[in-house]
């Protein structure tokens, strides 16, 4: 597969997994040409991997956590710019709350919850522990619960359960 034909097919679902991750459809734009760009530099060597998109996927992931990093705050508003990428299979208030999450916690539920990967796993992709990883879920879901509009949303639409 060439680079321009697996940007075309997988494009749609990376903008997607961005847009989770963020919160924010123009970052997450941001997010998937940053990934693209870095595939594209090293296309050769990856398009010969079982699977490529696992690669971009992690690339999104990490340059996620190191833009927070580099900022520490958010900056988060309602108002969504005209033409704007908004995604069919919102839940609504829950994304709304995930959105106030520190961006750590909302990487760790986007990739346990979304992207249904173990903990030990995500601890690989975010380059932490799995002890960590536990920890910010933990802390997420607690803040997540707390709020009576998202109790209701997480009980059938995300939550499924302790994973071990």
């Amino acid at each position: 597969m060439e680079f321009d034909d697996f940007v075309r097919a997988r494009g749609p679902a990376l903008l997607r997994y961005g847009y989770v991750l963020t919160g924010n459809a123009d970052d997450a734009a941001d997010l998937v040409q940053e990934a693209l760009l870095k595939l594209s530099d090293s296309w050769k060597r990856v398009r010969n991997k079982d699977n490529p998109e696992a690669y971009v996927r992690t690339t999104m992931a990490r340059q996620h956590i190191s833009w927070w990093r580099g900022r520490r705050r958010e900056h988060l508003t309602d108002d969504l710019p005209e033409g704007s990428y908004t995604d069919v299979h919102t839940f609504g208030e829950l994304w709304k709350e995930l959105a106030t999450l520190p961006r750590r916690q909302r990487v760790v539920l986007v990739l346990r919850y979304y992207e249904d990967l173990s903990d030990q796993e995500i601890a690989e992709i975010l380059g932490i522990s799995r002890g960590t990883v536990r920890s910010q879920a933990f802390h997420a879901l607690n803040a997540l619960r707390v709020k009576p509009s998202v109790r209701e949303s997480l009980s059938g639409s995300v939550r499924k359960g302790e994973r071990s």
